[in-house]
């Protein structure tokens, strides 16, 4: 990630959520995040809410994440999915440049593309070794 909170991923630019909640935070000291837990069983789920001074919802922002689903998502589901959520929740409200998804969510995206592909790539591998096991164990 970069310094400034802006990432570049294919040529495109990203706001991390850091960055959004800090612009939020410098153009809104009054205002505020709220999220809420409306699954936090296998498959978690997350509200997040921009509230104006007056506690009128101005904003919302969804987010699902599966409970192991990624090496993140073992141990830290619930915050990714905050995250995330806080993330669209501002990019709906204006704060997310040119995209709703973040650094964050197109990374993680990636990583778990990587993760698929290697995982096919082994199975490709293990059914070659298992078709000729024999040819192996001669060699």
């Amino acid at each position: 990630m970069s310094d400034s909170g802006v990432v570049n991923i294919h040529g495109k630019e990203y706001k991390t959520v850091a960055l959004r909640v800090s612009e939020f935070r410098e153009k809104h000291p009054d205002w505020s995040i709220k999220t809420k837990i409306l699954s936090s069983a296998d498959i978690v789920q997350i509200r997040a809410s921009i509230l104006d001074p007056n506690g009128r919802v101005v904003s919302t922002g969804l987010a699902e994440e599966v409970r192991g689903s990624t090496n993140i998502n073992k141990t830290s589901a619930l915050e990714n999915a905050e995250t995330s959520a806080v993330g669209r929740c501002l990019a709906f409200f204006g704060l997310g440049g040119s995209y709703i998804a973040s650094a964050d969510e197109v990374a993680d995206a990636q990583k778990q593309q990587a993760e698929l592909e290697i995982v096919e790539r082994l199975k490709v591998h293990n059914a070659a070794v298992r078709d000729h096991i024999e040819s192996v164990v001669a060699i």
